[in-house]
Order: C-alpha cells, then structure tokens, then sequence
C-alpha cells in the first residue's frame, strides 16, 4: 500500500480518537487539553503497535511459521484483547511511580506536560520505526516525561531512584534474554538435534518442552496480568505454571508421536514440530503485551483525564475508563496492521536467520527472563529481552560455526574456488570465513540497534522538554 495513504489511514484514526473524546469528555475549561492529549495517546498507541509488537510476531515471521498477513491478524487480535480484558491493572504505573505528586504543580502543568511527553515519545519511536530499529517503548515514554516535567516543575518532580531503575535494564535485559535463549538452543542442540535418532529424541523432548513453555507462560500470565484485581501469590503462580506445564505435556505428547510417524531423521522436519508452539507463543506475547505496553499510550492521557475530573487519580492505581481502553487497543492494531512490517523484517531477517527451533529458544526466553526478573523485583524492558535472546541465538550459533572451522578438511580438501576469487587458498578461506560471521550476526545490525537503545531515554527526555516548552508558549 502507498505511503501516503497509510499516513492518511494513520492520521484518520488520531483525529477520530480526539472526535471521540471530544464526545466523551464533560465540559470545562480545561477540556481543549484533553481533547489534545487524547489525538496524542492515539499517536503513542499506532506507534506502539508500529514498533513494540514486532518482538512477539518477528521471529515467527523470520523462522516461515507464519506469514506476515497471518501474522500481522493473529497480534492485532490477541494485542486488542490484552488491552481490554487485562490492560486497566498497569495504566496507572507510568504515571504514578515516575513523578512526585506533592511538589505542587498545577492542573494545567500536569496536562501540558504529558501531552509534551506522549508527542515525545511518539515521535522519538516513529523515527525508530523509520529505520527499522527496535526500541523500548517503555523508555521513550519515561523519558518524555521525565524531560516535560523537569521543565514544568524542576527535577524534584521525579522520581530519580525509579528512573535508575529503568535505566539499568539497558543492560541486564538483552544479557539475561540471549544467555537463556543461547542456553535453551545449545541444550535442544544436544537432546534433539545432534543425536543419531533425531525423531525418537524429539518424541521425548518436544512433549517436555512444549510442557515448559506452558507452564512458563501461565506464570508469566500470572505475574504480569492481573484481571479484576486478582494478585496470585508466588505458590498460587507456581500451582498454576505446574498445571498447565501438566496439560501442554499431554496435549503436546500425542501430537508429537502422530505426526512424527512419517517424518524423516533430519534437523529440518524436526523443525516442522515446533511450529504450533511458536505461533501459540506469538500469540500469548501479544496478548500481555497488550495488557502491558497500552499503559506507554494510555498511561499519560489518563493523567489527564484525572485533572479535569474524567477518571480516576492515577495515585490511586483506579480504572481508567473503557473508551480510553478502547484507543488504546485500536491504536495498537494500527500502528501494527499499518507500518509494523519493518520492524517484524529487522527482527525476524536482518539480525540473524531463524527457523522454527531458534524462534522457539526466543519466545521461550522471553517469557522466562520476564518472569525470572519479576521474581527479584526487576524492571526489564520486553523489547530488549526479545531482540537480546536472538542475538543470544545469533552469537552462540556463530561460536559453534567458528568453532567447526578450527577443525575443518585440509586446505587441499576445502572446496573454495579461490582463483575466482583472485587470492590464494588461504586468503579465499579467510574471506570465507568472514562472510560467515557476519551471515550468522549482522554486525552493522547489532550495532545500530545498540545505538537506538542508548539514544532512547536521553533523546526522548530532551524531546519532551522541548514540547512542553513549545506547547507551553504556544498555548500560553
């Protein structure tokens, strides 16, 4: 589809989100704001969706075990129904633990400034997207309002231990993702794909570790969602990661030894048994990203709402009213369905080459890290978790490749044509081997991911310093 109508698309759809708060809204004097914070939320919320959602669906795209179209359908759908069924219990998190409620700023500030932060933040991600980097939306988010309120109301209006916070996950988020995925393909390498009788190991493993993957993701489910107010304790959490990890095992068994009957003894129609649970997978990452990540969108707009008497004070952790919701998730399915193709290429292609076992280690990783971090308390950023594990993946796989070379065939053996190549054998081997480091990691890749990474929280900050500043005169 054109480019101009995909922005015309876009822009249709921030226009009837303020149309439809313009309707919903009681009158006041302030309510032009938040008819202006909802055209906002509604551009945070398509690139959202334009950008973050890639990390569920990428490596499935990348590993052909879903197309884009199906795949593009499957996150729109679970994305909407994490936010409505799931999404109210974390809107009021970026709002309410990043700033300092007694410094004293007024009403008006308080629109005017998350207003700025959501334009920040959009905007910040919408270049991201431009270039096919994947960024944390949680970053840019933080740091829009961190740089709008510093310029409302100074820097006693944040809270800077949680902002550290934040920031640490730089780091631990990618590392803690790529040493889980590397260590989940280096052990499905061994049990599986290494042996002598591939298909009679992948009927004892497969069942165990589609049975892992439920289990880790009913308590992933557990830990991050909360519907209705219900906060599982960890032996509850862990009651219920061992009863579905129980029934993934014995749905996953007969499948398994089914339609291994006639598969042949290769890595390739191994793979071929990981597909459902990849797509399953895909599916229930899009679900809790959207009970998640639509507080990035919607998170600030009901600050808003708060300040003209709309919604619930975001101290308070309330729920924020359905409509708000309902942006939120339409917004997501968007920016998805509109520009996330890029991204899902960046993911799933540009970094390394995925099949269906490696997409499998990733999507396992996710969950894991995500919910091995919530049990020490840390904060990680799903992004980061997802393109770290296929980075993981990417690195361990180039370590084992060079470590093959080390031990191959004699000079004389190797079948390089190297006056073709206007070298000698030693050199058309070197080349060789170059060529293969960077086919199984994109360096030029990596780093420019790395680079947005870093870049995110200072730009976003100063972004969202400048809109208010320019909102603030404008309006004024």
């Amino acid at each position: 589809m054109n480019r101009a109508i995909l922005i015309a698309i876009a822009a249709l759809f921030v226009g009837a989100a303020a149309l439809w708060s313009f309707w919903s809204l009681p009158d006041g004097s302030l309510r032009y704001l938040a008819i202006i914070g909802a055209a906002a939320a509604a551009y945070m919320a398509l690139n959202v969706g334009a950008n973050d959602v890639a990390n569920n669906v990428g490596p499935a795209v990348g590993a052909r075990a879903i197309t884009m179209g199906s795949a593009l359908t499957l996150a729109a759908v679970f994305e909407i129904c994490g936010v409505i069924f799931a999404g109210n219990d974390v809107i009021a998190t970026v709002s309410r633990d990043l700033l300092v409620w007694d410094t004293g700023f007024s009403d008006y500030t308080l629109m005017l400034a998350m207003i700025a932060a959501l334009l920040a933040a959009a905007l910040w991600i919408n270049i991201s997207t431009l270039f096919g980097a994947p960024v944390s939306t949680t970053h840019a988010i933080v740091g829009g309002i961190v740089g709008a309120f510093v310029a409302a109301a100074g820097p006693a209006a944040i809270a800077w231990p949680v902002v550290g916070t934040i920031a640490i996950t730089w780091t631990i988020s990618p590392l803690l993702g790529g040493i889980l995925a590397a260590a989940i393909h280096a052990g499905i390498r061994r049990l599986i794909t290494r042996r002598i009788d591939k298909v009679g190991a992948a009927r004892l493993w497969v069942p165990l570790l589609v049975a892992a993957m439920a289990g880790l993701f009913a308590a992933y489910l557990a830990t991050k969602l909360h519907p209705y107010g219900w906060r599982p304790e960890p032996p509850t959490t862990l009651g219920l990661g061992l009863v579905a990890a129980a029934i993934g095992w014995l749905v996953a068994m007969p499948w398994v030894r089914i339609n291994s009957l006639t598969m042949e003894n290769r890595k390739k129609q191994i793979g071929r048994l990981f597909r459902p649970p990849l797509i399953v997978a895909a599916a229930l990452l899009s679900f809790a990203h959207g009970a998640n990540d639509v507080a990035n969108a919607i998170g600030p707009f009901t600050a808003i709402l708060s300040a003209i008497g709309a919604s619930a004070n975001p101290v308070t952790g309330d729920a924020a009213p359905l409509w708000t919701l309902a942006i939120g998730a339409l917004g997501i399915a968007f920016g998805l369905s509109l520009f996330g193709p890029r991204v899902i290429h960046t993911i799933g292609e540009q970094i390394t080459k995925l099949n269906e076992i490696r997409a499998f280690c990733v999507a396992l990783s996710a969950a894991g890290t995500v919910l091995l971090a919530s049990a020490f308390g840390l904060p990680v950023s799903s992004t980061h978790v997802a393109v770290g594990a296929v980075f993981g993946v990417g690195f361990l796989r180039e370590y084992l490749a060079m470590r093959n070379m080390q031990g191959a065939a004699p000079l004389h053996a190797r079948f390089i044509d190297a006056a073709s190549l206007n070298a000698t054998p030693e050199e058309a081997i070197a080349r060789e081997r170059r060529h293969d480091r960077r086919y199984l990691v994109r360096r030029l890749k990596v780093a420019r991911i790395a680079a947005a990474w870093v870049v995110t929280l200072p730009a976003s900050t100063a972004m969202g310093a400048a809109f208010y500043w320019l909102a603030s005169t404008i309006i004024a």
